[in-house]
């Protein structure tokens, strides 16, 4: 809650003090655009050999529905999880009935969240072909040139026109990250596949 919180009120200081108004519009914006809709019917068209591939910028459309679900998802589970942490508080103000959605919806968005976690968003972030076992951009921070015009080509193109690709550049990230990068990723694989084995068991198992 602390982290969504800062991160709404870093959200806050873009738009109000520091006016980038490119937060909510264009290529580095994660607001759902027209240009989403049509890449990701192209993405499937793709997909199926009947177009070529996307050109793709700043944020894919799945990119931005990772990002509007936990957006939402924080919501969901952190205001049922404050009724059921604090029950005395809550009792004041909620009928007892309250207390038994609030536990309801808690079990299911956080299910919902740890399996779309470890299957569709682990797939698309780490287990493509591509990435496997995971993608260590999210310990260097970084990507290659290369990555970039193969990935986001549009991206690419954008930064090139304004000249921005030297200012952009930056220096290898340090020899021991990816190895660390290797090592989470054996954890959180083998963790999220026995997470989803367990789902699957529980779901099959209610019948």
């Amino acid at each position: 809650m602390l982290c969504f919180t800062l991160h709404v009120m870093r959200l806050m200081h873009r738009l109000f003090v520091r006016k980038e108004l490119e937060t909510l519009w264009g290529p580095a914006s994660m607001t759902p655009q027209p240009r989403d809709v049509r890449e990701m019917i192209a993405h499937l068209r793709w997909f199926l050999r009947l177009g070529p591939r996307p050109r793709f910028d700043h944020f894919t459309y799945w990119e931005k529905f990772d990002y509007w679900a936990v957006f939402w998802g924080m919501g969901v589970i952190g205001s049922s999880g404050l009724v059921l942490w604090f029950p005395e508080f809550f009792a004041k103000m909620l009928p007892g009935s309250w207390f038994n959605i609030a536990l309801l919806i808690h079990g299911e968005e956080g299910l919902l969240a740890v399996g779309f976690i470890f299957t569709i968003h682990f797939f698309n972030s780490h287990l493509r072909p591509e990435k496997f076992p995971m993608d260590p951009v999210i310990f260097t921070g970084r990507v290659t040139e290369h990555e970039l015009l193969e990935e986001r080509p549009a991206e690419y193109e954008r930064l090139a026109a304004e000249r921005r690709l030297d200012e952009l550049e930056v220096d290898e990230a340090p020899v021991w990250l990816p190895t660390l990068a290797k090592a989470v990723a054996l954890v959180a694989v083998t963790l999220g596949l026995l997470m989803v084995g367990l789902i699957l068991y529980a779901v099959l198992a209610s019948f």
